[in-house]
């Protein structure tokens, strides 16, 4: 079984995450700067089977698009264009950056270590992941 890709797409840093063989979790993989994200990934994808990627759709609190979401949109299609065979699913993201840092507050994360943007992105960009992971079991069990 191939693994799933997880983003947090950011303006200025994106936090990956990856699921392990099976599906059933996600794990932390990497935060990058935005700019060099198509690159990374065609790196990445040349060495990793993946044939999902699950991306955080930003919805502010009155369920609109976030500002930031024409950026993804732009980025889904030029990922597209390179990228036709891998399906991009997307799954709300509100109130991932606060989980991830009341996760790292919770691991103990000095606040030196908590304001490091990297770190808040990857855990982001985890629990997406992991969400989109127990909402798709839980599609399968009914």
């Amino acid at each position: 079984m191939t693994r799933i890709l997880g983003i947090d797409y950011g303006k200025v840093i994106t936090g990956l995450s990856i699921t392990d063989p099976l599906q059933k979790f996600a794990f932390g993989l990497n935060a990058i700067p935005t700019k060099n994200l198509m690159s990374f990934l065609a790196m990445f994808l040349a060495n990793e089977p993946i044939k999902k990627i699950v991306i955080g759709l930003p919805k502010t609190l009155n369920n609109k698009n976030a500002l930031i979401e024409k950026s993804i949109q732009n980025f889904i299609y030029e990922f597209q264009k390179k990228n036709p065979k891998i399906r991009i699913d997307r799954i709300d993201e509100r109130f991932t950056s606060k989980m991830a840092f009341y996760t790292m507050i919770e691991l103990g994360l000095k606040r030196k270590k908590r304001r490091q943007k990297g770190i808040l992105n990857k855990i982001s960009a985890t629990i997406i992941l992991q969400s989109y992971l127990i909402k798709r079991e839980k599609k399968i069990n009914l």
